[in-house]
């Protein structure tokens, strides 16, 4: 099958995270709200679950990523159309490690990513039902990658799934979002069987 032709030109939503990036706007969860509208929640956890997708040391910072992630995604579930968080992490900056390293990484990610996508099952994303599911799947997500053991790097494929499925609703592409909750859920089931096999080892050496 013959690769898609590139031309160069980035695809709309790199543009707009990127123009945001090198504006004067403050870099904060807050700001997503007026550049972004209802995608906010999705481009808040596709920020937010980006570090633990990326498999490196991060001294436990993803942790409070995770937990706003997972009030991010709750409010998805119960409907709410702007983000609230309290005013200590809505209006904080992301930092200069972010908006200098992280976010210009994200944003040529996206825009490769962008050059593959298409509005499949667009209709389908716009469902108010259907976002709550997403929702549930965020949070689903975020509990497993702040849940797997420390330094066991086991937290990269549940935020990789998150990553993917957020990226999915902003593109309007279901294909993505799919791709998403199975490597996401693959994640969750590793995770689990090799804690499983930790939990077994050591209790034949205590017993």
């Amino acid at each position: 099958m013959a690769e898609p032709e590139d031309d160069g030109t980035p695809g709309l939503f790199s543009r707009e995270l990127g123009d945001w990036l090198g504006s004067n706007e403050p870099k904060t969860l807050a700001g997503l709200g007026g550049v972004f509208g209802e995608r906010a929640f999705a481009v808040a956890v596709l920020l937010l679950m980006f570090p633990a997708a990326l498999p490196l040391p991060t001294g436990g910072v993803t942790h409070v990523l995770e937990i706003i992630t997972i009030i991010v995604a709750a409010e998805m579930v119960i409907g709410l159309t702007t983000i609230w968080l309290p005013a200590r992490w809505r209006n904080r900056e992301l930092g200069g490690s972010m908006t200098g390293k992280a976010l210009p990484f994200v944003v040529r990610r996206v825009a490769s990513a962008e050059r593959y996508s298409k509005p499949r099952g667009s209709i389908l994303l716009r469902q108010r039902w259907f976002t709550r599911i997403l929702g549930a799947c965020l949070i689903g997500l975020a509990v497993a990658a702040a849940l797997a053991p420390p330094f066991s790097g086991l937290d990269t494929l549940p935020a990789i799934g998150a990553v993917a499925i957020s990226l999915g609703i902003i593109l309007g592409d279901l294909l993505i979002v799919g791709k998403g909750a199975l490597v996401g859920v693959s994640g969750i089931v590793v995770t689990l069987v090799l804690g499983a096999a930790v939990i077994d080892f050591f209790r034949s050496i205590v017993g």
